[in-house]
């Protein structure tokens, strides 16, 4: 079954943030977009390249509203020390949480039962805590957030404009399209 349209699971955790530990649940999602990017654990190689790939755009996420979560099935203690000793994950002022136990990974279908980590997903949650948008993939492919901030810009114009769709390559600005029959077999 498709996580898509489906309220995100209860849940609470600790995370890592500018110097603090934090707690994050279902509950601190609700209220603004919200953007979940798994990956398999803290200090590996291709991860940081993704921290720090979100961290030069946090500026973007929080102009559209939008809060960044990393999630890997560390410990928010690996993640302080993690931030601390990693250049690229030291540019990270979102949180930076924790999933130990594997509720989350579970819950959003992005768990490798036999290595104890996670795949890389990225997940667009709505702000009553709905996820709009998920990409999961292998490992062995980081991701380009800029790809993530298109998907969650698109969210956001359906969720402003329901009788409008986003088409193929859509970029903010650029044309949607109304649904009707008489588009049908004319595009």
């Amino acid at each position: 079954m498709s996580l898509i349209n489906t309220q995100v699971p209860a849940f609470k955790t600790t995370a890592f943030q500018n110097g603090e530990f934090i707690e994050v649940s279902n509950e601190t999602l609700k209220g603004k977009w919200s953007v979940l990017i798994f990956m398999p654990a803290a200090f590996t190689f291709n991860c940081p390249t993704e921290v720090e790939d979100a961290a030069d755009n946090y500026a973007e996420f929080q102009k559209l509203g939008a809060e960044v979560y990393i999630v890997t099935t560390d410990t928010h203690f690996s993640h302080k020390v993690w931030h601390e000793t990693s250049p690229a994950v030291g540019k990270a002022q979102f949180p930076l949480v924790g999933d130990p136990t594997h509720q989350l990974t579970n819950a959003f279908g992005v768990h490798i039962a036999e290595e104890g980590l996670a795949l890389r997903g990225t997940f667009v949650v709505n702000p009553e805590g709905v996820i709009k948008t998920l990409e999961i993939h292998d490992n062995a492919i980081a991701r380009d957030v800029t790809e993530t901030l298109r998907k969650l810009k698109a969210a956001q114009y359906v969720a402003a404009n329901p009788n409008e769709v986003c088409p193929a390559k859509w970029k903010e600005g650029e044309k949607t399209l109304a649904p009707s029959l008489d588009l049908v077999g004319k595009i």
